[in-house]
Protein backbone atom coordinates (compact mmCIF):
# COMPACT_ATOMS: atom_id res chain seq x y z
CA UNK A 1 0.00 0.00 0.00
CA UNK A 2 1.37 3.58 -1.05
CA UNK A 3 -0.30 6.43 0.95
CA UNK A 4 0.59 10.21 -0.24
CA UNK A 5 -1.74 13.45 -0.10
CA UNK A 6 0.24 16.54 -1.43
CA UNK A 7 1.32 17.52 -4.82
CA UNK A 8 5.47 16.64 -4.66
CA UNK A 9 4.69 13.33 -2.78
CA UNK A 10 2.11 12.03 -5.83
CA UNK A 11 4.96 13.47 -8.63
CA UNK A 12 7.26 11.23 -6.79
CA UNK A 13 5.03 8.27 -6.08
CA UNK A 14 2.91 8.11 -9.32
CA UNK A 15 6.08 6.16 -11.55
CA UNK A 16 6.52 3.96 -8.55
CA UNK A 17 2.89 2.89 -8.59
CA UNK A 18 3.08 2.34 -12.62
CA UNK A 19 6.06 0.24 -11.78
CA UNK A 20 4.94 -1.54 -9.38
CA UNK A 21 1.43 -2.37 -11.36
CA UNK A 22 3.51 -4.33 -13.84
CA UNK A 23 4.50 -6.70 -10.70
CA UNK A 24 2.08 -9.46 -10.99
CA UNK A 25 3.00 -11.03 -8.00
CA UNK A 26 2.51 -7.74 -6.29
CA UNK A 27 -0.93 -5.95 -4.95
CA UNK A 28 -0.58 -2.27 -5.21
CA UNK A 29 -3.16 -0.56 -3.21
CA UNK A 30 -3.38 3.31 -3.51
CA UNK A 31 -4.30 5.58 -0.25
CA UNK A 32 -4.64 9.38 -0.92
CA UNK A 33 -5.23 11.90 2.11
CA UNK A 34 -6.09 14.91 0.37
CA UNK A 35 -3.66 16.90 2.73
CA UNK A 36 -3.68 18.82 -1.00
CA UNK A 37 -6.55 18.64 -2.85
CA UNK A 38 -6.51 20.69 -6.41
CA UNK A 39 -2.98 20.09 -6.62
CA UNK A 40 -3.15 16.86 -5.39
CA UNK A 41 -5.55 15.36 -7.86
CA UNK A 42 -3.92 17.40 -11.12
CA UNK A 43 -0.86 15.09 -10.69
CA UNK A 44 -3.35 11.96 -10.35
CA UNK A 45 -4.67 13.20 -13.98
CA UNK A 46 -1.58 13.23 -15.17
CA UNK A 47 -0.30 9.51 -14.01
CA UNK A 48 -3.58 8.46 -14.62
CA UNK A 49 -3.67 7.13 -11.31
CA UNK A 50 -6.99 6.38 -9.67
CA UNK A 51 -6.60 6.10 -5.58
CA UNK A 52 -8.43 3.00 -4.08
CA UNK A 53 -8.87 5.11 -0.81
CA UNK A 54 -9.63 8.74 -0.61
CA UNK A 55 -9.50 10.11 3.42
CA UNK A 56 -10.36 13.70 1.86
CA UNK A 57 -8.67 15.55 4.63
CA UNK A 58 -8.13 19.08 3.69
CA UNK A 59 -9.85 21.94 5.32
CA UNK A 60 -9.80 25.57 4.32
CA UNK A 61 -7.43 27.08 6.68
CA UNK A 62 -5.93 23.55 7.99
CA UNK A 63 -3.42 23.76 10.52
CA UNK A 64 -0.70 21.33 11.34
CA UNK A 65 -2.97 20.01 14.52
CA UNK A 66 -5.79 19.41 11.97
CA UNK A 67 -3.61 17.40 9.40
CA UNK A 68 -2.66 15.28 11.68
CA UNK A 69 -5.26 14.48 13.72
CA UNK A 70 -7.89 13.98 10.93
CA UNK A 71 -5.08 11.44 8.54
CA UNK A 72 -4.59 9.34 11.99
CA UNK A 73 -7.90 8.89 12.78
CA UNK A 74 -9.28 7.77 8.75
CA UNK A 75 -6.59 5.80 7.67
CA UNK A 76 -6.80 3.54 10.86
CA UNK A 77 -9.83 2.02 9.04
CA UNK A 78 -7.88 1.80 5.66
CA UNK A 79 -5.41 0.39 7.28
CA UNK A 80 -7.25 -2.35 9.35
CA UNK A 81 -9.19 -3.55 6.37
CA UNK A 82 -5.96 -3.70 4.08
CA UNK A 83 -3.25 -4.88 6.39
CA UNK A 84 -0.86 -4.46 4.03
CA UNK A 85 2.71 -6.33 3.70
CA UNK A 86 4.51 -3.17 3.82
CA UNK A 87 2.58 0.41 3.60
CA UNK A 88 4.95 2.77 1.39
CA UNK A 89 5.28 6.75 2.89
CA UNK A 90 7.32 8.87 1.37
CA UNK A 91 9.66 12.30 2.32
CA UNK A 92 8.40 14.33 5.16
CA UNK A 93 4.88 15.59 4.91
CA UNK A 94 2.11 15.54 7.70
CA UNK A 95 0.73 12.65 5.78
CA UNK A 96 3.84 10.41 6.06
CA UNK A 97 4.61 11.26 9.78
CA UNK A 98 0.68 10.56 10.39
CA UNK A 99 0.49 7.37 8.12
CA UNK A 100 3.60 5.92 9.58
CA UNK A 101 2.50 7.00 12.85
CA UNK A 102 -0.93 4.97 12.46
CA UNK A 103 1.13 1.97 11.30
CA UNK A 104 3.30 1.56 14.42
CA UNK A 105 0.20 1.80 16.33
CA UNK A 106 -0.64 -1.12 14.07
CA UNK A 107 2.30 -2.84 13.75
CA UNK A 108 2.37 -2.72 10.42
CA UNK A 109 5.95 -2.54 8.36
CA UNK A 110 6.60 0.84 6.91
CA UNK A 111 8.88 1.59 4.07
CA UNK A 112 10.21 5.13 3.56
CA UNK A 113 10.64 6.43 0.30
CA UNK A 114 13.14 9.39 -0.03
CA UNK A 115 14.79 8.28 3.15
CA UNK A 116 17.57 9.53 4.83
CA UNK A 117 17.47 13.21 4.62
CA UNK A 118 18.68 15.72 7.12
CA UNK A 119 19.36 18.98 8.14
CA UNK A 120 19.68 18.34 12.30
CA UNK A 121 17.64 21.27 12.49
CA UNK A 122 13.99 19.85 13.02
CA UNK A 123 12.37 23.37 12.62
CA UNK A 124 14.04 23.77 9.20
CA UNK A 125 12.58 22.99 7.40
CA UNK A 126 9.82 23.24 9.36
CA UNK A 127 7.90 20.46 10.29
CA UNK A 128 9.39 18.46 7.13
CA UNK A 129 12.35 17.92 9.31
CA UNK A 130 10.56 16.68 12.22
CA UNK A 131 8.36 14.73 10.17
CA UNK A 132 11.47 12.79 8.42
CA UNK A 133 13.41 11.84 11.39
CA UNK A 134 10.36 10.66 13.13
CA UNK A 135 9.50 8.51 10.23
CA UNK A 136 13.12 6.89 10.47
CA UNK A 137 12.80 5.81 14.11
CA UNK A 138 9.50 4.09 12.84
CA UNK A 139 10.47 2.39 9.50
CA UNK A 140 11.69 -0.74 8.78
CA UNK A 141 12.81 -0.23 4.92
CA UNK A 142 14.74 2.77 4.28
CA UNK A 143 14.99 3.31 0.25
CA UNK A 144 17.80 6.32 0.17
CA UNK A 145 18.11 8.36 -2.87
CA UNK A 146 21.56 8.99 -2.98
CA UNK A 147 25.08 7.79 -0.61
CA UNK A 148 25.30 10.86 1.77
CA UNK A 149 21.58 9.82 2.46
CA UNK A 150 22.15 6.61 3.38
CA UNK A 151 25.38 7.25 5.47
CA UNK A 152 22.67 9.83 7.62
CA UNK A 153 21.00 6.86 8.36
CA UNK A 154 23.88 4.88 9.36
CA UNK A 155 24.85 7.61 11.70
CA UNK A 156 21.43 7.76 12.93
CA UNK A 157 21.83 4.51 14.07
CA UNK A 158 19.87 2.14 11.60
CA UNK A 159 20.57 -1.25 10.38
CA UNK A 160 22.47 -0.95 7.09
CA UNK A 161 20.66 -4.27 6.30
CA UNK A 162 17.28 -2.46 5.91
CA UNK A 163 18.96 0.67 3.79
CA UNK A 164 18.32 0.27 0.53
CA UNK A 165 19.95 3.24 -2.04
CA UNK A 166 17.78 3.56 -5.13
CA UNK A 167 17.80 7.18 -6.71
CA UNK A 168 15.40 9.70 -6.39
CA UNK A 169 11.74 8.43 -7.73
CA UNK A 170 11.66 12.63 -8.98
CA UNK A 171 14.01 11.15 -11.97
CA UNK A 172 11.92 8.44 -12.98
CA UNK A 173 9.14 10.87 -12.91
CA UNK A 174 10.30 13.51 -15.67
CA UNK A 175 10.75 10.42 -18.24
CA UNK A 176 7.19 9.86 -18.52
CA UNK A 177 6.19 14.14 -18.57
CA UNK A 178 8.99 15.75 -20.52
CA UNK A 179 8.15 15.76 -24.42
CA UNK A 180 9.81 17.51 -27.22
CA UNK A 181 6.50 18.56 -28.86
CA UNK A 182 4.91 21.17 -26.52
CA UNK A 183 3.32 24.29 -26.31
CA UNK A 184 2.17 26.68 -24.18
CA UNK A 185 1.30 30.45 -24.13
CA UNK A 186 3.30 31.12 -21.26
CA UNK A 187 6.32 30.26 -23.28
CA UNK A 188 4.73 32.71 -25.39
CA UNK A 189 5.12 35.28 -23.60
CA UNK A 190 8.90 34.55 -22.50
CA UNK A 191 9.64 34.78 -26.55
CA UNK A 192 13.22 34.39 -27.14
CA UNK A 193 14.01 36.01 -23.79
CA UNK A 194 15.58 33.74 -20.88
CA UNK A 195 13.19 32.48 -18.71
CA UNK A 196 13.34 32.27 -15.00
CA UNK A 197 11.16 29.72 -12.77
CA UNK A 198 10.37 31.12 -9.24
CA UNK A 199 8.72 28.84 -6.63
CA UNK A 200 7.91 30.10 -3.00
CA UNK A 201 6.16 29.11 0.18
CA UNK A 202 7.78 27.48 2.92
CA UNK A 203 6.32 28.11 6.42
CA UNK A 204 9.57 29.56 7.30
CA UNK A 205 10.12 31.96 4.78
CA UNK A 206 6.47 33.18 5.11
CA UNK A 207 6.86 36.84 6.58
CA UNK A 208 10.03 39.11 5.83
CA UNK A 209 12.23 36.16 4.65
CA UNK A 210 9.38 36.13 1.65
CA UNK A 211 9.67 39.71 1.14
CA UNK A 212 13.10 39.76 1.06
CA UNK A 213 13.27 37.43 -1.83
CA UNK A 214 10.42 38.67 -3.84
CA UNK A 215 11.74 42.23 -3.65
CA UNK A 216 15.66 40.84 -5.14
CA UNK A 217 13.59 38.53 -7.79
CA UNK A 218 12.30 42.45 -8.68
CA UNK A 219 15.45 44.25 -8.48
CA UNK A 220 17.04 41.72 -10.98
CA UNK A 221 14.00 41.84 -13.51
CA UNK A 222 14.25 45.48 -13.49
CA UNK A 223 17.68 45.72 -14.54
CA UNK A 224 17.84 42.60 -17.42
CA UNK A 225 14.94 43.57 -19.67
CA UNK A 226 15.88 39.70 -21.82
CA UNK A 227 14.37 38.05 -18.55
CA UNK A 228 11.18 36.96 -17.87
CA UNK A 229 10.05 35.42 -14.81
CA UNK A 230 6.95 32.83 -14.50
CA UNK A 231 5.68 32.05 -10.98
CA UNK A 232 3.17 29.72 -10.32
CA UNK A 233 2.67 30.86 -6.53
CA UNK A 234 1.49 28.50 -4.19
CA UNK A 235 -2.48 28.31 -3.60
CA UNK A 236 -1.54 29.52 0.50
CA UNK A 237 -3.30 32.82 1.26
CA UNK A 238 -0.34 34.15 3.27
CA UNK A 239 2.02 33.46 0.10
CA UNK A 240 -0.35 35.23 -2.43
CA UNK A 241 -0.48 38.08 -0.53
CA UNK A 242 2.83 38.62 -0.07
CA UNK A 243 3.66 37.57 -3.91
CA UNK A 244 1.13 40.05 -4.95
CA UNK A 245 2.14 43.07 -2.82
CA UNK A 246 5.97 42.36 -3.70
CA UNK A 247 5.68 41.84 -7.32
CA UNK A 248 2.30 43.05 -8.82
CA UNK A 249 3.21 45.72 -11.88
CA UNK A 250 6.32 44.38 -12.77
CA UNK A 251 5.86 43.76 -16.13
CA UNK A 252 8.81 41.41 -16.48
CA UNK A 253 7.23 38.48 -14.16
CA UNK A 254 3.96 36.67 -14.22
CA UNK A 255 2.23 35.26 -11.07
CA UNK A 256 0.00 32.11 -12.46
CA UNK A 257 -1.88 30.00 -10.68
CA UNK A 258 -0.22 26.16 -9.64
CA UNK A 259 0.16 24.30 -12.96
CA UNK A 260 0.09 20.77 -13.51
CA UNK A 261 2.91 18.76 -13.48
CA UNK A 262 3.51 17.71 -16.91
CA UNK A 263 3.51 21.56 -17.53
CA UNK A 264 5.70 22.26 -14.87
CA UNK A 265 8.27 19.57 -15.92
CA UNK A 266 8.50 21.15 -19.66
CA UNK A 267 8.67 24.68 -18.19
CA UNK A 268 11.58 23.49 -16.47
CA UNK A 269 13.36 21.78 -19.56
CA UNK A 270 12.52 24.92 -21.35
CA UNK A 271 14.01 27.35 -18.64
CA UNK A 272 17.27 29.49 -18.05
CA UNK A 273 17.34 28.76 -14.13
CA UNK A 274 15.49 28.42 -10.91
CA UNK A 275 15.16 30.53 -7.62
CA UNK A 276 13.41 28.56 -5.00
CA UNK A 277 12.87 27.39 -1.91
CA UNK A 278 11.30 23.65 -2.84
CA UNK A 279 12.55 20.56 -2.20
CA UNK A 280 11.45 18.40 -4.98
CA UNK A 281 12.66 21.22 -7.58
CA UNK A 282 16.49 20.88 -6.22
CA UNK A 283 16.68 17.61 -7.64
CA UNK A 284 14.27 18.31 -10.74
CA UNK A 285 16.04 21.06 -12.73
CA UNK A 286 19.55 19.61 -12.53
CA UNK A 287 18.22 16.71 -14.31
CA UNK A 288 17.68 19.30 -17.30
CA UNK A 289 21.09 21.08 -16.96
CA UNK A 290 19.42 23.83 -15.34
CA UNK A 291 21.04 25.93 -12.48
CA UNK A 292 19.18 26.41 -8.98
CA UNK A 293 18.85 29.23 -6.23
CA UNK A 294 18.08 27.93 -3.21
CA UNK A 295 16.60 30.77 -1.57
CA UNK A 296 16.62 28.91 1.95
CA UNK A 297 19.39 29.13 5.13
CA UNK A 298 19.85 25.46 4.65
CA UNK A 299 19.25 22.43 2.85
CA UNK A 300 18.66 18.40 3.29
CA UNK A 301 19.81 18.08 -0.22
CA UNK A 302 23.32 19.03 0.06
CA UNK A 303 24.44 16.66 -2.67
CA UNK A 304 23.09 19.00 -5.08
CA UNK A 305 25.26 21.82 -3.33
CA UNK A 306 28.50 19.94 -3.24
CA UNK A 307 27.82 18.67 -6.87
CA UNK A 308 27.47 22.20 -8.31
CA UNK A 309 23.96 22.14 -9.59
CA UNK A 310 22.76 23.94 -6.67
CA UNK A 311 24.06 27.26 -4.96
CA UNK A 312 22.62 28.11 -1.22
CA UNK A 313 21.57 32.03 -1.13
CA UNK A 314 19.66 31.73 1.77
CA UNK A 315 16.56 34.69 1.75
CA UNK A 316 18.85 38.10 2.28
CA UNK A 317 17.92 40.23 0.08
CA UNK A 318 21.71 41.50 -1.17
CA UNK A 319 22.59 37.87 -1.49
CA UNK A 320 19.82 36.70 -3.70
CA UNK A 321 20.71 39.89 -5.93
CA UNK A 322 23.68 39.21 -6.18
CA UNK A 323 23.83 35.55 -7.19
CA UNK A 324 20.50 36.12 -9.53
CA UNK A 325 22.85 38.58 -11.24
CA UNK A 326 25.70 36.73 -11.21
CA UNK A 327 24.19 33.38 -13.15
CA UNK A 328 22.58 36.40 -15.89
CA UNK A 329 25.34 38.34 -16.33
CA UNK A 330 28.27 35.70 -15.80
CA UNK A 331 28.58 33.16 -18.60
CA UNK A 332 31.22 31.60 -16.86
CA UNK A 333 29.70 30.87 -13.63
CA UNK A 334 26.56 29.61 -15.09
CA UNK A 335 27.83 26.93 -17.78
CA UNK A 336 30.07 25.60 -14.19
CA UNK A 337 26.16 25.45 -12.67
CA UNK A 338 24.69 24.14 -15.70
CA UNK A 339 26.83 20.91 -17.06
CA UNK A 340 27.46 20.06 -12.66
CA UNK A 341 26.15 16.13 -12.72
CA UNK A 342 23.21 15.72 -11.20
CA UNK A 343 23.63 13.58 -8.17
CA UNK A 344 20.08 12.81 -8.08
CA UNK A 345 19.53 9.05 -10.28
CA UNK A 346 19.30 8.08 -13.20
CA UNK A 347 15.44 7.15 -14.06
CA UNK A 348 15.32 3.96 -12.66
CA UNK A 349 14.46 3.65 -8.96
CA UNK A 350 11.24 2.78 -9.23
CA UNK A 351 12.41 -0.81 -10.86
CA UNK A 352 15.20 -0.91 -7.69
CA UNK A 353 12.18 -0.49 -5.57
CA UNK A 354 10.00 -2.70 -6.90
CA UNK A 355 12.93 -5.00 -6.94
CA UNK A 356 13.59 -5.26 -3.34
CA UNK A 357 9.84 -5.20 -2.01
CA UNK A 358 9.32 -8.15 -4.30
CA UNK A 359 12.44 -10.16 -2.52
CA UNK A 360 10.65 -8.74 0.90
CA UNK A 361 6.59 -9.83 0.22
CA UNK A 362 7.64 -13.10 -1.28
Amino acid sequence: MLTFGTRPEAIKMCPLIIELKKRKNIETIVCVTGQHRQMLDQVLSTFNVIPDYDLSVMLPGQTLFEITVNILTRIKDVLENVRPNVCLVHGDTSTTFATALACFYLQIPVGHVEAGLRTYNIYSPFPEEFNRQAVGLICKYHFAPTELAKKNLIADGKDISTIYVTGNTVIDAMRHTVVADYHHSELDWVGNDRMILITAHRRENQGEPMRHMFRAIRRVLDEHHDVKAIYPVHMNPKVKKIANEELSGCRQIHIINPIEVFDWHNFEARCYLCLTDSGGIQEECPAYGKPVLVMRNNTERPEGVEAGTLKLVGTDENDIYKWFTRLLDDKNEYEKMAHAVNPYGDGHACERIADILEGIIL
